[in-house]
């Protein structure tokens, strides 16, 4: 998943955008936390996409702090709770 494809899917159907890069704990804590339902957010590499990057940076002070996560293609958290995360997502039907 790109960065471009994110915003659009984001954009299109308030999907929930996470913004990760291999190795980092946190996105590790985040993924776990997400548990079945880490398959219903859109996960974009940092390392993989250089305008994925410059966004995290954009919205981090200049830093690449990850996971960052879009909500509904507007709302940025940084580092958050698996469980705010969770509650985000749509209900299941």
């Amino acid at each position: 998943m790109t960065h471009a494809e994110a915003v659009h899917r984001a954009g299109a159907d308030g999907a929930v955008v996470v913004y990760w890069r291999p190795g980092c704990p946190f996105c590790a804590r985040l993924r776990r936390g997400l548990g079945t339902r880490r398959h219903e957010v859109l996960w974009v590499n940092i390392w993989a996409d250089e305008d994925a990057a410059a966004f995290v940076r954009s919205v981090n002070d200049g830093n690449e702090t990850v996971p960052t996560v879009v909500i509904g293609g507007s709302e940025v958290w940084t580092n958050p709770d698996p469980r705010r995360v969770r509650d985000a997502l749509p209900a299941v039907r």
